[in-house]
């Protein structure tokens, strides 16, 4: 980071909005909001770009919630507490329900800001990045700050190339050769391609860069307008793109690596089988994900757990792991896991047989059990003898289970055995 970036950086605020339910996760947020998710053993997802904004110098942070914030609050309150007043530092939980209004709800990304003006305007920014607070990566936002003040543009939205026929589930941009956004489409059928390259096209991650006193003024603009959504994707950005300047920054200029990790990694886990698929990558000899960077840590509440232990050695009762990653706190009594990952605190009993689980904080696992492909919500418990992932029939009518074959298990769905 530069002495210019790092300017720029100390006069922004982060703005992350981390309301979302992340419905396609289904019982994992029936809980918690997606944000709150655990990822790699001791994170949440939320900490993710939290960090990001805090490595990248941004000391100004406010977090909108609304969806089962508990959890996610209770989180921000132990783990990110550290921030100091006396040197103009703040994180501000900002939940929608404190506002004094007909509706308290946040009625969309745009809103969440707007309910919030008069809190950011007593900080006084001069530069706002709006964040989303539900995806996995490393990424020095001062660089796309800069990016930002060089080009001139009213707003700069990150974005990350994508094989053109997937990019229809995000907001895709068309761009000419000098990265301004020529059109801004949700969610299109048709997406359009990058230039130079009909294969690839440039989806929005959901970060944009704003001057605060430009935000503000536009969107009251948009307010004006009788059909006005209340979102970022669908009313402000359109709006920029069709009457000012808008100015797409590609991922790849800012995102943080270390010589271990090859390419740009960004991930949206909002699916049962990409969040499995993401913490069993992990356990890779070679992971696209460092998460061993001491130089852009993922700063999270860490809990006080003694190491983990492996006990017993007798043949077919020896407690052991291989390609796997077992957190704090965690038991592995006379039990084989095989390219597993195991979240703190979670304790594996004698003849237990595991492989490709990701079992969340507190999960205890009974004798003999068997799993293959599957992810444990927090605190179950699994009966002794339990066996899952040899019969795709018989786990679909007990559990959920993905068209890939990965088993969501969940404490009301095991006390609903006959065993």
């Amino acid at each position: 980071m530069n002495n210019e970036s790092q300017r720029l950086a100390h006069q922004t605020m982060a703005f992350v909005l981390a309301g979302g339910r992340g419905s396609r996760l289904y019982e994992l947020t029936d809980r918690r909001a997606k944000p709150a998710m655990y990822f790699g053993g001791k994170s949440r997802i939320i900490d993710f770009p939290l960090s990001n904004a805090v490595n990248s110098g941004i000391r100004r942070i406010g977090v909108a919630t609304q969806y089962k914030a508990h959890s996610l609050i209770r989180h921000l309150q132990r783990g990110w507490s550290f921030f100091r007043a006396e040197r103009n530092e703040s994180l501000d939980i900002l939940p929608a329900s404190q506002q004094m209004n007909d509706e308290n709800w946040y009625k969309g990304t745009a809103d969440a800001v707007a309910q919030n003006r008069d809190i950011i305007e007593g900080y006084a920014p001069k530069y706002i990045v709006i964040l989303a607070g539900d995806h996995i990566y490393k990424q020095d936002y001062s660089l796309m700050i800069k990016h930002h003040v060089d080009s001139g543009a009213d707003v700069t939205v990150g974005c990350i190339e994508v094989p053109r026929m997937e990019a229809s589930a995000f907001g895709v941009m068309a761009v000419d050769t000098e990265d301004r956004i020529l059109e801004f489409v949700e969610k299109p059928k048709d997406p359009p391609a990058m230039p130079n390259d009909p294969d690839h096209a440039l989806a929005s991650m959901g970060i944009y860069v704003f001057e605060t006193e430009y935000l503000f003024r536009i969107m009251d603009e948009c307010a004006a307008d009788p059909d006005y959504g209340h979102d970022f994707g669908g009313d402000v950005i359109p709006r920029i793109v069709k009457n000012g300047l808008a100015v797409a920054h590609p991922f790849s200029r800012s995102c943080v690596r270390t010589d271990n990790e090859d390419g740009s990694y960004w991930r949206d886990v909002g699916t049962v089988d990409a969040f499995w698929q993401a913490n069993i990558d992990l356990t890779d000899f070679d992971p696209d994900l460092d998460l061993y960077d001491t130089e852009w840590p993922i700063w999270t509440y860490s809990e006080l757990t003694p190491p983990a232990k492996f006990i017993h050695n007798e043949e077919g009762r020896r407690g052991h792991a291989v390609s796997s990653m077992v957190s704090g706190g965690c038991i592995i009594s006379g039990s084989q896991l095989d390219r597993c990952f195991l979240f703190t605190g979670v304790r594996t009993h004698s003849y237990s047989e595991l492989k490709g689980v990701v079992a969340m904080p507190y999960v205890e696992i009974n004798r003999k059990a068997r799993l293959t492909n599957v992810v444990i919500d927090r605190g179950v418990t699994i009966p002794t003898g339990l066996v899952v992932g040899e019969d795709p029939e018989l786990d679909a009518k007990r559990f959920r289970r993905t068209d890939n074959g990965i088993c969501l298990i969940t404490q009301p769905m095991i006390d609903k055995l006959d065993l």
